[in-house]
């Protein structure tokens, strides 16, 4: 009697698994079509793949090509395309603009080839990604002081923070681990953009805008 137990048991478990992972195949074939979907709202060609990052899980790789036929790529994460399907709000604009930020720059613009060595993602890091969301932050808020540079956080490493002085009580910092900013970078996707977000709700929370 108990080995037929065990034994259904772990027949229900390999089925549970079964369809769990039959749900996340359907989950993820019904997210990269509505993306093309989407984007074929506002661009006439339009491509997509998933592929799986180590850190971050499904991602969502779009290819769209413009009037002059070339081709920008952009990288969705799973999380935020379920978030913006199911927010009823319309995410086709949200989606397109991503690519029409990109178009601003004639050519197209292909993913970058990922860094070969950790010395190629540092210089990268240090050279193009802390500039830019230095320069990002502090233009977006001039001419009020914002600081913005980079930090230590015991549980995530190195970090990026960007607060307001000015502020004296309560939270007047974001902050974000670097690896995420970094992977942002590598996927054409504006790192800075997190940290507008969330300096934006700290100025809500002190009823600033």
């Amino acid at each position: 009697m108990n080995m037929n137990n065990k034994t259904s048991n772990e027949e229900v478990n390999n089925n549970q698994e079964t369809n769990s992972e039959e749900n996340r195949v359907e989950l993820l074939k019904a997210v990269h079509h509505n993306g093309i979907v989407s984007l074929k709202r506002h661009f006439s060609e339009v491509q997509g793949q998933v592929l799986n990052l180590d850190a971050y899980g499904p991602v969502f790789v779009y290819h769209v090509k413009d009037d002059s036929n070339d081709v920008y790529s952009c990288v969705f994460f799973l999380r935020e395309l379920v978030a913006r399907f199911q927010s009823g709000k319309d995410p086709a604009i949200w989606m397109a603009s991503f690519f029409i930020e990109l178009m601003k720059n004639k050519g197209g613009k292909s993913l970058p080839k990922p860094a070969s060595s950790e010395d190629e993602a540092k210089a990268i890091i240090d050279k193009v990604l802390v500039p830019k969301c230095i320069e990002e932050v502090r233009q977006e808020f001039a001419p009020e002081e914002v600081h913005a540079g980079l930090g230590w956080n015991q549980e995530l490493g190195p970090i990026f923070e960007a607060g307001f002085p000015a502020i004296k009580e309560g939270n007047n910092v974001c902050a974000f681990p670097l690896h995420l900013l970094f992977t942002h970078l590598q996927l054409n996707r504006d790192p800075s953009e997190l940290l507008l977000q969330g300096l934006y709700k700290i100025r809500k929370e002190h009823g600033m805008d």
